[in-house]
């Protein structure tokens, strides 16, 4: 049996601060692997295109390379249409049931994941490993959100002790449609294929 952390996201594109994510979550909790799991057709991400699921991808798979509990999976990226955690988290207890799985997720998701599809799901299926901070705006403060889930839904839910890098996917992907560098928020081989691809918008990103 192995413990296993997901670690999700569109990652367009993943950035130093979710391998860092990563690694706390390997070492706090004596995982056995963390896989990085691209996802496919996100419902929520509609507002804005999505770059390709190959490239992100290679981008995923560049930023891990030469980490031996860091491994790259295409479970989500393979299946058609929209695609849910509580499903992904359903399909992959089928597939390895000799797994456990801990989900790994921002702060942000553990307010929003009540309008997921089917939370309760998500919640019976995974341990959730939480990082950052509450929201400002927030009604309850952390511990409150993880106190009410818990009662409410009977999850599993930890924090993540790590800092939190103060740039977003999406200030890189602007970043590079600028031309700026972005060599300090990102794998040194994700900035070049970023070059090399001229991904966000056709864009030249300074690497040097």
């Amino acid at each position: 049996m192995g413990k296993i952390g997901i670690l999700g996201g569109t990652f367009d594109p993943i950035h130093n601060g979710h391998l860092w994510l990563g690694e706390q979550a390997y070492l706090e909790y004596g995982l056995d692997q963390v896989w990085f799991m691209p996802s496919g057709h996100p419902p929520h991400k509609q507002d804005h295109p999505v770059t390709e699921g190959e490239k992100r991808w290679d981008m995923v798979r560049l930023a891990i390379a030469g980490n031996p509990h860091f491994a790259y999976s295409d479970f989500e990226l393979q299946r058609p249409g929209y695609t849910y955690t509580a499903q992904t988290l359903a399909l992959l207890q089928e597939a390895y049931p000799e797994h456990t799985f801990y989900f790994i997720i921002g702060a942000d998701s553990l307010y929003q994941i009540e309008g997921w599809y089917h939370p309760e799901q998500v919640m019976a299926r995974a341990t959730l490993l939480v990082a950052g901070r509450a929201y400002k705006e927030a009604k309850r403060s952390l511990d409150q959100q993880i106190a009410h889930l818990i009662a409410r839904y009977g999850a599993r839910i930890l924090p993540l002790h790590c800092g939190e890098m103060d740039v977003s996917s999406a200030d890189l992907r602007r970043m590079a449609m600028e031309g700026k560098n972005i060599s300090s928020y990102v794998p040194g081989e994700v900035a070049d294929y970023i070059r090399r691809n001229r991904l966000y918008q056709g864009a030249e990103v300074s690497i040097n």
